[in-house]
């Protein structure tokens, strides 16, 4: 053989040497939210966990697909009802009264329903609570119609709203969340096939802002039976679909979780058995959704497995508190002040997960308010609790997990300290002398 086809065949060995090698490590970084997944195996077709104190993502499988969430859809139905409360738009004793819409999807009684009279006015607390207890369908929309005029109007608003927290795959087609099938002509968006569309992170992103800004939205989603007793001849008792209430009879305690106070189930036959989760012990918070599990056991088993993970794998740490120095951080200097600087702190308390076993190791990343700033300087006065910037927070080592917001690890910068300005006389002279050294620099 001569040189020449031994050098081809050493280049052609070489070669596929190389491409063994490249596809070996072609395989995609998995983040730890991701790498946890197959740990698990949640049966489910989609899920999320999340640490609500800190945002962090700590579990995720399928969760940017989307998929119908069933009544799941009805948590922004509350968040907006909730919304027009303190906006003082409605009150709990503002009066609702029953379109013929309302009126015959309320008669169906193999959806979630209490039975709705046209001749009777509800009061928005009545509706809410069949809502959120019960998932009443009727009465859904019936709240629907009251913030938006239309239930069309309202949807609008529920996806303007999905666009406002970042929901990137959301689509609503109707406040229910009932497939347009069975809405029939009252549908007010899309086909007959139709149906509402959101991700397991969507969902994650909307009970984040339910518990965030109306956190008294739990007080409620957490009574796990309650009478109905507006306009019926009878009492209707409310059973609350989550089953994972601390409260309930002998029949379900198996599912119980201590701690879980929300948020809301869902199912329909195109969505499966979903359900987003939340539960808070000593403080320590955590929110779940599972999509398209098999059956209505499934959904609790699963999220127990979600919560187990989130509390015995990970332990809930305080990395900064609220008017604590930044450590490392060199004071901002001040023009015009009695003082040349001025010393930063955190503007805000901030906890964060860590898994069992790993240390808590931080960077900090000071970013001041440029709007504040004078040639790099704060001008005088500078009040103390001022808020002057924000800082980052990034872990370092193994734990680095996503997050649900790209803001959760930015904390508020304050000043630490009060600094008065200069009297004009001091002013001045600093001014004189500023001149003369600029001249003889």
């Amino acid at each position: 053989m001569n040189f020449r086809n031994k050098l081809g065949r050493f280049a052609a060995a070489s070669l596929a040497f190389v491409l063994v090698l490249t596809l070996a490590f072609q395989t995609p970084f998995a983040s730890k939210a991701e790498a946890a997944s197959d740990a698990l195996g949640v049966k489910a077709k989609s899920a999320i966990l999340i640490d609500f104190n800190s945002g962090q993502i700590l579990y995720e499988k399928n969760a940017d697909k989307v998929y119908p969430p069933a009544s799941m859809t009805k948590m922004m139905t509350e968040y907006l009802v909730m919304q027009a409360l303190h906006s003082k738009k409605l009150t709990w004793d503002s009066k609702v009264s029953i379109s013929d819409y309302v009126y015959q999807i309320s008669q169906n009684r193999e959806f979630s329903n209490v039975p709705l009279k046209k001749d009777y006015e509800y009061t928005v607390r009545e509706l809410y609570e069949a809502m959120a207890i019960y998932s009443a369908n009727g009465a859904t929309i019936a709240l629907a119609e009251k913030v938006g005029g239309t239930e069309k109007n309202f949807v609008d608003l529920m996806n303007k709203t999905a666009k406002k927290f970042g929901m990137t795959s959301a689509h609503y087609i109707n406040s229910s969340g009932l497939e347009n099938v069975d809405l029939g002509k009252f549908a007010p968006y899309g086909d007959n096939n139709a149906s509402n569309k959101l991700s397991a992170h969507d969902l994650a992103k909307l009970a984040y802002h339910v518990i965030k800004d109306y956190p008294e939205a739990l007080d409620i989603s957490k009574i796990p039976l309650k009478s109905f007793t507006a306009g019926v001849d009878a009492p209707i008792q409310m059973v609350n679909w989550n089953y994972m209430l601390p409260g309930f009879g002998v029949n379900m305690n198996k599912f119980k979780y201590e701690g879980v106070d929300g948020l809301k189930t869902g199912h329909t036959d195109l969505a499966g058995y979903c359900f987003t989760g939340t539960v808070n012990r000593n403080g320590h918070r955590l929110i779940s959704v599972v999509m398209g599990t098999g059956s209505d056991a499934q959904r609790f088993e699963q999220t127990r497995a979600l919560f187990d993970y989130g509390y015995q794998q990970f332990t809930e740490k305080t990395i900064a508190k609220k008017n604590q120095l930044i450590k490392g951080q060199k004071a901002v200097p001040v023009h015009n002040g009695k003082k040349d600087a001025v010393k930063i702190a955190f503007g805000g308390s901030y906890k964060t997960a860590v898994a069992n076993g790993e240390k808590v190791a931080t960077d900090y990343k000071v970013v001041l308010d440029r709007s504040k700033l004078k040639n790099g300087k704060l001008e005088a006065p500078v009040k103390k609790g001022e808020k002057i910037g924000y800082v980052t927070l990034t872990q370092k080592g193994k734990s680095q997990y996503g997050y649900l917001y790209n803001t959760n690890n930015k904390i508020p910068v304050i000043a630490a300290e009060h600094v008065d300005r200069n009297n004009w006389f001091v002013r001045m002279f600093k001014g004189i002398g500023n001149f003369f050294a600029s001249i003889f620099s």
